[in-house]
């Protein structure tokens, strides 16, 4: 019987591998998109969204304020590092989404567990032409600067996708990358390794939602369905693990909605049923769809009582394009 003994949730933004002098570098990008999502799944230009609703954020964007923000932002990650070293887990299970690394539109899964014997990571390959900020030891601090490779947990897995299979769950699984030049793991797991993992050699158990590319992308209420079942599927396993389960990605962007954040950070703490499995398809686009990956983890952690919680709203521009950054554990 395989046991979960803590939840984590955490942002993966480039904000997080980027020193606050630097973060202004992505005020400049928010205001080159031409597909800033909102929260009824409309996409706008910033000169649009700046048509829409002005400009009031101008005090919050300031960049002299970004440097507090981001100490704040490190805090919160070493705080979840330390409580990811205590407990002690024997496999970390990482639900993240793939953005084009590992899947592509030729094969994009809804939900996919990977079970192969290790995980090699995608380096990016295209360096040269991206914009100052995203340099190489940007990408470093995802672990996609190389073909990293790390333990994997295939014997869990394969009980995991069993154990889905089972309970009516039609999950795809994965157990090699074949030539991480054209796919490997990307950042929602890199991060992760990166960051909160450090120096730990622990298995990780990648599940990998479809979180960005419609059709199959899947609701809220599925995605709490399936972090229970992903619970009693792990129950069932004859193996005695001691499982660490991290939510990756999150939360708003690339507008940061304030609200709508609050309102599922809370109704995380109180594992809130109805608020969790309610939050509209079209608030859940983009980069905002990585919600999902959190609410999945809290169908995981039902058993659990939140006890650090962190949110902090970042507007890069005064428009309010930006992100919510939000920190979590459950134990």
């Amino acid at each position: 019987m395989a046991k979960i003994v803590l939840g984590i949730g955490t942002s993966h933004s480039p904000l997080l591998v980027l020193g606050g002098s630097e973060w202004e570098y992505r005020s400049q990008d928010d205001r080159r998109n031409k597909s800033l999502n909102t929260l009824d799944g409309r996409k706008l230009s910033y000169d649009e969204l700046v048509a829409e609703r002005g400009e009031p954020y101008g005090r919050e964007a300031d960049p002299a304020g970004f440097p507090a923000l981001a100490a704040r932002a490190e805090a919160a990650l070493d705080r979840l590092a330390v409580a990811l070293k205590e407990a002690r887990p024997d496999v970390v299970l990482v639900v993240g989404d793939d953005q084009g690394e590992l899947f592509g539109p030729d094969n994009q899964p809804a939900i996919s567990v990977f079970h192969g014997p290790e995980l090699v990571m995608k380096p990016f390959e295209h360096l040269s032409g991206m914009p100052p900020w995203a340099n190489q030891a940007f990408w470093a601090g995802y672990r996609m600067d190389l073909p990293h490779r790390y333990p994997a947990a295939p014997e869990l897995g394969l009980d995991l996708v069993h154990g889905l299979i089972r309970q009516g769950v039609d999950v795809s699984s994965s157990d090699r990358v074949a030539d991480p030049a054209v796919r490997g793991f990307g950042h929602a797991f890199g991060f992760v390794i990166q960051r909160l993992m450090k120096d730990l050699s622990i298995p990780m158990l990648p599940v990998l939602l479809n979180t960005y590319f419609p059709p199959n992308v899947p609701t809220a209420a599925r995605c709490y369905e399936i972090g229970q079942k992903i619970q009693a599927a792990l129950a069932g396993s004859a193996s005695p693990a001691r499982v660490a389960v991290i939510a990756s990605g999150g939360l708003s962007h690339f507008l940061c909605e304030e609200a709508f954040d609050r309102t599922l950070v809370d109704a995380l703490v109180k594992n809130h049923i109805d608020t969790l499995t309610t939050v509209p398809q079209a608030a859940m686009t983009s980069g905002s769809s990585e919600v999902r990956n959190w609410i999945t983890v809290a169908g995981m952690v039902s058993h659990l009582s939140t006890d650090f919680v962190e949110y902090i709203p970042v507007y890069r521009t005064p428009a309010g394009t930006g992100i919510g950054l939000g920190f979590m554990t459950w134990r």
